[in-house]
């Protein structure tokens, strides 16, 4: 069956959200909720949910137009429109009766054969289906999303043993192409996977905190980076979801664990906790939580909670040993230090990787499985048995078998190996007898990681950049510097990528598994030049970046740019020169040299100024067109998904968006190989620009954004020079200017900017702090 309509029951933030994410796959989504008592707008609850989330900051929706694809309504009027839809997605109150209630009266009127999930993360499958017909139960199933669910990237479905196949591998190949996720298939348990462990490594880690009094400065440092779990660590983390929300949560698996379960060993009472909610202190959605930000002296101090007292002090960034020791030696470092922090996170990494390891094929069939739902539904860097390879899975029984605790069965069978190896280069995972099973992949997924364990090297590779052989004549060119960063090098081996691919191969994919696709170029390099006053050094590496990305532009083969992440600056630019993009949908791509006080002078402004100009869709004259890239470069825009991305021409309509991140690669070759067929390079492209004219409007209207505060004084240096590349100069409409003009306004504008001082300080300001400065 295919999915063409959806509802969802429930407009709280996680249903709103739900809703959101199913609109941005562009599928209609009919959105209920109950009546008010006394209300006039029957459909109020719907209606304002929506409206939140329109003004959301991270935004649930990725466009405007995704926002008109959702419908509210109410269960009384609207009950009856669940029959034309193909999924009913429940996400009402945990109540048993409540949820049941509502599943008969959707078992009266869904049209046979349409799915009807919950996103309970608390309530069996068993006890949902209770009483009702085998006509309902073989067509429910659990969908369990986590919150937020455009940017969590986990889905957890749970089947019954009526569930039918059909019914399965919809609701997973749906959520899997159409809404992004990477679906686990998990047993009907408690807490499933990502709940399951999650919820027992923060009931461990806060318990352990408060008994021994640790600053939850110590403790967020050490239980962070160091472990690969996010910069906020464990109470920066329960600020953000929300402290209220723990013991919810925490109770729900206390009824439900049976009495030998290790969670109640390390649940006990935290009536610090509870007394923060009862006061609002919630975390970042109240007065605060185990941090605030208070005003002192007309300044905002941010201030951590000390967990005995309960009172706060200005936040300090501890330095400890064992977080400096772990950035060199690995994890087990940290666990090696003799610091009560790292002491602190021992006990609770320990405990948490123990648990885990005790619960395969109980909650989950595998090892994998477990790793992927708390990467992705935690956002650790590795799961707990990867984890575990970083520490040495021997190491770690030992230490176990020395403080007397139980060792997992599975952790005895890794003996002195590790939970995955590599094979003939197939990546393959531990099982429970022992033996080593491949790790597979969805069909339709292709990841440069694999690519990489079955190559032998690649085909052409230096210190920033290489070139992968992925198959059917496509080869895959990827940056690996940090962040990303554009530099030289990845300039050289780009051309030397283009040659390779003329004379051996069909087509080019740019592309990299990175958590950014590219921030742009390495500043630091030009700030570095400046400061020596070796201006040629600056001017040559500008020409290198506009001479490469030409030859891109102009290859004698097609090339598609697949981004994910930001694709800032000179990330972009790439982009812009490809025949076509192949966009994850979370890509947020801009030209935001203004922030560091030049223009775009790898191509971008004259490939925006282009792709405007002889845009469709633009008003008459040329001047809307103009003021859209002046807009867009001088106001460094960033679109924040890959549909406004479009909106603002980074993406022409005819561009590509992929939902599943995994699913990225596979379909940027695709594109690729569709391109070969025929392949004809682009011509060159002459316009017609306005001239004087225009730059004199471009510079009227940031002198009026400045005299009321608005811009800077270097503001209006740095936009009088893009006026000049974006009104042609001295040409006008009579006369046409060609992209090598354009090339040359673009480099000389930059070289001027480079060399005034404040844009040096905005320079250096950025790699000091990592924000732009306002001068």
């Amino acid at each position: 069956m295919e999915i063409k309509k959806v509802a969802v029951i429930g407009s709280g933030v996680m249903g709103c959200g739900i809703a959101a994410q199913i609109a941005n796959a562009g599928c209609p989504v009919l959105l209920l909720d109950i009546v008010p008592e006394g209300a006039t707008d029957r459909t109020s609850l719907a209606r304002t949910a929506l409206a939140k989330a329109a003004k959301a900051d991270p935004a649930p929706f990725m466009s405007r137009r995704s926002m008109k694809l959702v419908n509210p309504g109410n269960l009384e009027d609207d009950l009856d429109k669940l029959a034309d839809v193909d999924w009913i997605i429940e996400v009402v109150v945990e109540d048993l009766k409540i949820k049941q209630d509502l599943y008969h009266k959707i078992a009266a009127i869904k049209k046979t054969g349409a799915i009807v999930s919950s996103n309970t993360s608390t309530l069996p499958l068993s006890r949902l289906t209770e009483g009702l017909p085998e006509s309902f139960t073989s067509d429910f199933l659990i969908t369990h999303f986590f919150n937020p669910p455009r940017y969590l990237r986990l889905l957890e479905v749970i089947a019954g043993p009526s569930t039918k196949t059909a019914t399965l591998e919809t609701a997973v190949a749906f959520g899997d192409r159409m809404l992004g996720k990477t679906v686990i298939q998990c047993k009907d348990t408690p807490g499933f996977v990502g709940n399951r462990i999650g919820v027992y490594w923060m009931q461990a880690a806060f318990t352990e905190a408060f008994d021994i009094n640790l600053s939850v400065e110590e403790a967020d440092a050490a239980m962070g980076r160091p472990l690969g779990i996010p910069k906020t660590g464990i109470f920066g983390l329960a600020d953000l979801v929300g402290i209220d929300l723990l013991p919810y949560v925490a109770d729900s698996l206390r009824k439900a664990l049976p009495p030998n379960d290790a969670f109640h060993v390390i649940d006990k009472p935290l009536p610090r906790v509870q007394a923060m909610i009862e006061a609002g202190y919630t975390g970042r959605k109240g007065k605060g939580g185990f941090y605030r930000l208070n005003t002192t002296d007309g300044a905002r101090v941010k201030e951590a909670m000390d967990l005995a007292s309960g009172d706060y002090a200005p936040a300090r960034r501890p330095r400890l040993d064992g977080v400096e020791a772990a950035r060199k030696g690995g994890p087990r470092a940290l666990f090696e230090s003799d610091e009560p922090a790292a002491a602190w996170a021992w006990r609770v990494m320990s405990k948490t990787l123990a648990y885990a390891a005790s619960l395969v094929g109980e909650i989950a069939d595998d090892i994998t499985q477990i790793d992927t739902a708390m990467r992705l539904g935690y956002a650790w860097k590795w799961g707990p048995f990867e984890l575990l390879d970083k520490i040495g899975p021997a190491w770690f029984r030992e230490q176990l078998e020395a403080s007397g605790e139980p060792v997992p069965s599975i952790l005895e069978k890794a003996g002195n190996g590790t939970f995955y190896r590599v094979d003939h280069g197939q990546l393959q995972h531990l099982t429970t007898d022992g033996t080593y099973a491949d790790v597979r992949r969805p069909d339709g997924v292709l990841l440069l990681e694999d690519v990489k364990r079955r190559s032998e090297k690649p085909l052409l590779r230096n210190g920033s950049a290489s070139l992968w052989d992925i198959g059917d004549g496509v080869a895959c060119f990827e940056f690996h510097t940090k962040m990303n960063a554009l530099d030289p090098d990845v300039l050289d081996l780009l051309v030397k990528s283009i040659g390779l691919v003329e004379k051996d191969m069909k087509a080019l994919v740019v592309y990299n598994e990175g958590s950014n696709f590219s921030v742009g170029a390495n500043i630091g390099l030009a700030l570095f030049a400046a400061n020596t006053a070796v201006w040629p050094m600056v001017e040559d590496m500008v020409a290198k970046g506009q001479k490469a990305y030409r030859k891109l532009k102009y290859a004698p083969f097609p090339v598609v740019a697949a981004p994910s992440g930001m694709a800032l600056g000179g990330g972009c630019e790439i982009c812009l020169n490809a025949d076509s993009i192949q966009a994850h949908a979370e890509t947020y791509m801009g030209l935001v040299e203004v922030g560091v006080g030049v223009i775009p002078g790898w191509t971008g402004t004259t490939e925006m100024i282009q792709r405007w100009m002889v845009n469709d869709r633009r008003p008459g004259g040329p001047m809307p067109a103009i003021s859209k890239v002046f807009e867009a470069i001088g106001m460094a825009q960033v679109a924040k998904s890959a549909a406004e991305a479009k909106n603002l021409l980074f993406l022409r309509p005819e561009d590509g968006i992929t939902m599943n991140r995994d699913r990225l690669l596979a379909e940027a070759k695709t594109r690729a190989l569709d391109l070969a067929v025929d392949y004809v390079p682009p011509e060159p492209l002459d316009i017609s620009l306005p001239g004087p004219s225009a730059r004199l409007a471009m510079g009227m209207a940031v002198e009026g954004f400045r005299l009321q505060g608005k811009a800077t004084a270097h503001d209006e240096v740095v936009a009088s020079e893009l006026a000049v590349i974006l009104s042609g100069n001295d040409t006008d409409m009579t006369e046409t200017i060609s992209e090598d003009d354009l090339l040359k306004l673009e480099k000389k504008a930059f070289m001027k900017l480079i060399k005034t001082p404040a844009t040096l300080a905005r320079v250096e300001h950025m790699l000091e702090t990592g924000k732009p400065l306002r001068n």
